[in-house]
């Protein structure tokens, strides 16, 4: 086996045992395909090689990070564990090769998301349980207790959210993870089935053209970059995620820039989109 190759089954080894909390051997045999009787003498030489990182467990039926444990192969970054859990690449699992094309992936700073933060949010996603959380939102600083149920993380092009169930809101919201604190606590099962995700499950069109204000040549310069079809791009998306889109392409929906060639697009049907938006 290659170094590299086996970095990688390291790679999943600590991602796995940090962020999730439990490691068993059937994740390096699912993910790699590898034999039980390998995938345990991957973690064993580990073990060997970063010791005081994970200890087997018994009652878990799995090895668990220890409170040393200390990352050697993994970025320590929440959005790499996300990233691959979910099947996105801005964080990838370093390649069995060693040839690579240049690229250099331009990413946002890490938000301050620990361990003891997610383990219990994930625990709770694939089971459907509730959890109790201190949260702390710009609007309101102070730690705010309430009792959530997660249905899925959500990629906002700059940082990932927790969308659940909230009980004081009686309604599903976004949580920013950085802003959660302590460790969530488990509730059991929901006290009554979840509502349909309105916001998430409604698909609406959002229909951008280049900014009138903008010179002929400059609005055509905007229709050939986007593939505008009649001077229009139309966008297809979740309602639930309408505003952090036009976040992501510097739209503004309650105020035009000064300077039309700042924003460069414009939200031409937002009178039949308002009522989706922030």
């Amino acid at each position: 086996m290659i170094k590299t190759e086996l970095h990688r089954r390291f790679w999943l080894i600590e991602l796995v045992g940090y962020w999730e909390g439990r490691l068993t051997s059937n994740h390096l045999r699912h993910f790699f395909g590898l034999s039980r009787q390998q995938a345990s003498k991957d973690i064993n030489q580990y073990l060997q090689q970063h010791p005081g990182n994970l200890e087997y467990c018994g009652s878990a039926k799995g090895y668990l990070p220890t409170p040393s444990f200390l990352p050697a192969c993994i970025s320590g970054d929440v959005a790499e564990y996300l990233n691959w859990m979910t099947g996105q690449s801005a964080h990838s699992m370093p390649t069995a090769s060693g040839c690579r094309l240049e690229h250099t992936i331009l990413l946002p700073p890490a938000r301050n998301v620990t361990s003891k933060v997610i383990r219990p949010l994930v625990q709770a996603l694939r089971k459907g349980e509730r959890l109790e959380v201190d949260y702390g939102a710009v609007s309101n600083a102070n730690q705010d207790g309430r009792i959530i149920v997660p249905v899925r993380f959500v990629n906002t092009g700059s940082r990932w959210h927790l969308r659940a169930w909230c009980e004081k809101a009686n309604g599903y919201r976004d949580f920013v993870l950085s802003r959660f604190h302590g460790t969530p606590m488990p509730e059991g099962k929901p006290l009554a089935p979840l509502p349909p995700d309105t916001h998430w499950n409604t698909q609406i069109t959002l229909v951008l053209t280049p900014d009138p204000r903008l010179n002929p040549e400059q609005q055509h310069a905007l229709i050939r970059d986007y593939a505008m079809n009649n001077g229009e791009l139309n966008l297809e998306t979740r309602a639930a995620l309408a505003g952090y889109l036009l976040r992501e392409m510097q739209i503004n929906t309650k105020m035009l820039d000064g300077n039309p060639a700042a924003q460069q697009l414009i939200l031409a049907n937002h009178d039949e989109v308002k009522e989706w938006l922030f």
